[in-house]
């Protein structure tokens, strides 16, 4: 347990690591988190109002949900005191809580209980917080990886405001570290650094939004790196690859990097090749690639390129798709993997995509065709005396389902299914059902009166 009294709050041991010398102690020395911190907004008037109750954040590393809860401590000059739910259990809580009760009667400092990873809290364990939760004893903050509604109790829910971090901006990084550098009581502003270009968009871009990784692996290149003859420690990409510990790719989302290389994934799927395919996905997602942007290359390549020959494929792109909304990198590269993989490997067809081409091609050079009287709507009162839907013949009354009727003015082909996969089935059905005239209804048979036809029409046809 680590207990802050106000003066250990305004003082920083330099031999602590650069993130935690610089969490800040004013909300708006906190970088981003704009849509909960933002002018006006609930949470940063609750805070400067002195009226939080209890709160409960929640997102990925590095996003300020410490620094959060150490800034609202300083704020509300609260005692303040960090547990962290992997190594602490009941009694240690119970004590805790003792103490915040007899500050309470004595008159003296608020409690903030800063609860880190609560997720691992039991229900029992969370019980054991929610009577003095309730009375206000002590203001619990609690961080969590997860999603709260999922591993904590919907009693502590319900005495909490839940708000949600997002991961940082690059931009919002790229303040972050500058502010760094120039802090010269608590940052590394007392080392001469020249910070090149490349090496602060490449922390940025690879840090993906994790503000502790950025300034760990700025304090590491800075304090490792011998300073030249003027006495400046020259950070350039080298030493920044050297102290994440990543290569920079070129990879530029802006430029040519960026469409060459999605470029040569795509080409890559509809050229059946899975390893290249994997390699340039691979690249991309390492470069810092919005894992959603290559899933949905995968959905548009799976119904363009692959189409009927398998309609799985597009199943399971849109799956990859919407697992990469539920659980984010670095799991999401598992069923994208997944996914890359059987539509590069699928028989290929863009009939459809064909067919739709020449449609709307058709549509802009040629003129509009009506709808024929016997597929207009015949549903509303008055259409049969019109001659809407009379000659309609409903396909389900007719052997195998199926009925020969005009459903142009003039017939064109526009699909043109493929001998590959499951098209080739889909063709052999099309050509049998071309050769099919017209037969007689089944007598009797799925009558129905809809927005498709009359039953007034199919008695006529009877």
């Amino acid at each position: 347990m680590d207990l802050f009294t106000q003066e250990t709050l305004n003082t920083r041991d330099k031999s602590l690591p650069l993130a935690v010398r610089l969490r800040p102690t004013t909300l708006n020395q906190l970088f981003g988190q704009d849509h909960i911190l933002g002018k006006d907004k609930l949470l940063r008037r609750a805070i400067e109002a002195d009226r939080l109750t209890s709160l409960i954040l929640f997102g990925p590393p590095g996003v300020g949900k410490t620094s959060l809860a150490w800034c609202i401590a300083h704020i509300t000059q609260a005692n303040y005191v960090a547990i962290n739910a992997t190594t602490s259990g009941v009694e240690e809580l119970r004590k805790i809580i003792a103490a915040a009760k007899l500050r309470a009667k004595e008159g003296k400092k608020k409690t903030i209980l800063f609860i880190d990873e609560i997720h691992r809290f039991n229900k029992a364990q969370q019980d054991v917080l929610l009577p003095d939760v309730e009375e206000g004893r002590l203001i619990l903050i609690g961080a969590t990886v997860h999603n709260p509604y999922f591993s904590l109790t919907s009693a502590l829910l319900s005495r909490s405001i839940v708000c949600e971090l997002k991961a940082l901006q690059s931009v919002d990084l790229i303040t972050i570290i500058n502010f760094a550098l120039k802090d010269q009581e608590k940052g590394l502003g007392n080392f001469k650094v020249k910070l090149d270009k490349k090496a602060l968009n490449f922390l940025a871009k690879s840090c993906e939004g994790d503000a502790r990784r950025a300034l760990s692996a700025l304090e590491l290149g800075v304090l490792t790196t011998p300073a030249d003859k003027d006495g400046y420690i020259h950070f350039d990409l080298d030493i920044a690859q050297e102290s994440i510990q990543k290569k920079a790719v070129i990879y530029d989302r802006d430029g040519d990097g960026h469409y060459d290389t999605a470029s040569a994934f795509i080409k890559s799927m509809r050229g059946s090749d899975p390893d290249a395919a994997i390699y340039w996905m691979a690249k991309m997602l390492y470069a810092g690639e919005d894992p959603r942007f290559i899933a949905r290359r995968i959905c548009i390549l799976a119904s363009e390129d692959v189409g009927n020959a398998d309609p799985l494929a597009l199943v399971l792109a849109n799956a990859a798709l919407q697992v990469c909304e539920f659980v984010g990198m670095p799991e999401a590269r598992i069923p994208l993997a997944q996914a890359v993989t059987y539509v590069a490997c699928a028989p290929k067809s863009n009939a459809s995509y064909l067919a739709v081409e020449k449609a709307t091609q058709d549509i802009k050079e040629n003129k509009v065709q009506e709808v024929p009287d016997h597929l207009k709507d015949a549903s509303y009162s008055g259409a049969h005396e019109l001659g809407h839907g009379l000659e309609y013949k409903y396909s389900h009354d007719y052997p195998d389902h199926y009925v020969k009727q005009q459903y142009m003015s003039k017939k064109i082909c526009y699909y043109e299914p493929t001998d590959l996969g499951h098209e080739a089935k889909i063709k052999e059905r099309l050509k049998k059902l071309r050769t099919i005239g017209i037969v007689s209804p089944v007598v009797g048979k799925n009558i129905r009166k809809d927005a498709q036809g009359s039953s007034e029409g199919k008695e006529k046809l009877k």
